[in-house]
């Protein structure tokens, strides 16, 4: 594999191993940008579009960027910390860690699935603990809840507010764009 793919993988791997929830966010949110960006480069350097219709397009699509990127981010961003949040209180645990929390009942027994016990700060402390086992289920658990987060946010939130949002500029424009006197509007 050549340097180019080489140093950006070794640095994707060594920051998200066991994280793949952050992994998700960060690249969903480049990608929603990059995207963005590229919509607005074909609108802004499209000959077909007049001067008229891109005065009214870019900033359509600069708040579409903007609803996409910030509703993605912000989903996502909570439905990860929410749901590591969760995995940490050991509420829903793999078997081992299960065992490892009935054999310590009186440490840990009544704090089970409460906000109060957190596994990270067990597993720092007690080398008995089972810290892969532990991690594993909390990147898988972390991770489904940020891919349902982004497929909400996605295809379900950032649609119906990037709409209203764009429907409030097409009225904004329309409102000052003086109208046509044969009743028939071009853009």
């Amino acid at each position: 594999m050549t340097n180019i793919f080489k140093n950006p993988l070794a640095w994707t791997y060594e920051n998200f191993k066991k994280n793949t929830a952050k992994m998700l966010v960060v690249t969903g949110t480049i990608g929603w940008g990059l995207s963005s960006a590229a919509q607005g480069l074909a609108v802004l350097f499209n000959p077909k579009i007049s001067k008229e219709q891109k005065g009214y397009l870019l900033p359509q699509e600069g708040a579409d960027a903007i609803v996409n990127i910030a509703l993605f981010l912000s989903f996502t961003r909570v439905a990860q910390k929410v749901f590591s949040k969760l995995a940490s209180t050991g509420k829903f645990a793999p078997k081992q860690v299960r065992e490892f929390l009935n054999k310590n009942k009186e440490l840990y027994g009544d704090k089970v699935g409460k906000l109060s016990l957190d596994l990270d700060e067990v597993l720092k402390t007690d080398n008995k603990f089972p810290k892969e086992a532990y991690y594993n289920y909390k990147n898988y658990i972390t991770t489904v809840g940020t891919v349902g987060a982004s497929i909400l946010a996605s295809n379900i939130v950032t649609p119906v507010v990037r709409n209203y949002t764009a429907s409030l500029i097409q009225d904004k424009y329309l409102k000052y764009k003086p109208q046509n006197p044969s009743g028939n509007m071009k853009i």
